[in-house]
């Protein structure tokens, strides 16, 4: 492990550095838009607001979780696959810095490891199985690099990523993706994601010109206003809050905003979502979502 840790030293090197510059160009390309240009891009990812009864788009959640361990590079592959839209995967950082592909704080459930994502080195983390508590055919699977499913990314043109940034990131801590980003070409299908206000303001900092979803468990009293104070292209919530504001979706879509909802896995909450008119779905069953959609609102 110490020659894949001196390798990954050196690129983790170069990615701050293009990220620097990188920066620097996506903050002089969004000041020349006009205002709300960075919204209307986003918006085009993820196609357009949605109508009550209209095909909303399907998030594979960490990849299709269904049929492979999530976050991990078989669950991706499996998504493709199975013709999911986005796929979302969740990012930490490791304790020295690089970014990983990895749900809970802890490695604990998902590998054969024990501790803090942020307390374990990349070097560590490489060494855990990731796959074998899913299946035995998914022993020594182990938990990605964010490049490596960038390179996943890069060899599904006709999807977009939807990438939850875990816990509280600094624009130093951003800047950390953006070099494998830009230099893998994938700038232009991906879409940031957080709970956290300071995580969102630092993406819309340190790299403007990508798109940010506002995740809440809760919906705010007027989430119009809260998305746009972040000037994030979409809000993120559970089926729960929405049923409590159900004119929600309007408010937001005559603002030219998005509502995305997590994570639905039956035909009764995927059809109470269609029914609000929500621009997406985050499922961890993206093929038995995308047949249902199929036979239920065909041709959307």
């Amino acid at each position: 492990m110490a020659t894949v840790s001196t390798s990954m030293g050196a690129d983790r090197h170069l990615w701050h550095v293009s990220a620097a510059a990188l920066v620097t160009v996506a903050s002089v390309a969004v000041l020349v838009l006009a205002p709300g240009a960075t919204n209307a891009y986003g918006a085009n990812l993820m196609g357009p607001l949605r109508t009550p009864g209209e095909a909303a788009f399907i998030a594979a959640h960490r990849g299709d979780r269904a049929s492979a361990p999530e976050n991990t590079v078989p669950a991706f592959a499996a998504a493709v696959v199975s013709g999911s839209d986005f796929l979302e995967v969740d990012v930490q950082l490791t304790a020295d810095g690089y970014p990983v592909l990895i749900h809970d704080l802890t490695v604990d459930r998902t590998t054969t490891g024990v501790g803090a994502v942020a307390d374990l080195t990349l070097a560590e983390i490489r060494t855990l199985d990731a796959g074998s508590w899913f299946a035995p055919t998914f022993a020594g699977v182990q938990v990605p690099l964010f490049d490596e499913f960038l390179g996943i990314l890069a060899g599904a043109p006709e999807v977009t990523a939807l990438v939850e940034l875990k816990g509280t990131w600094t624009a130093d801590d951003v800047e950390t993706l953006l070099g494998a980003i830009y230099f893998r070409g994938v700038q232009d299908r991906l879409v940031f994601a957080s709970f956290s206000p300071t995580t969102v303001t630092a993406l819309h900092d340190t790299a403007p010109a990508i798109p940010r979803v506002l995740i809440r468990r809760v919906l705010p009293l007027d989430p119009v206003a809260v998305a746009q104070r972040f000037d994030a292209i979409a809000i993120m919530t559970r089926s729960s809050a929405l049923a409590e504001r159900p004119d929600a979706v309007e408010r937001m879509h005559a603002a030219g905003l998005g509502v995305l909802l997590y994570t639905l896995n039956s035909e009764e909450r995927w059809g109470e979502a269609l029914s609000y008119g929500v621009d997406g779905i985050v499922t961890d069953t993206p093929s038995a979502l995308d047949a249902w959609i199929a036979q239920t609102a065909p041709g959307t």
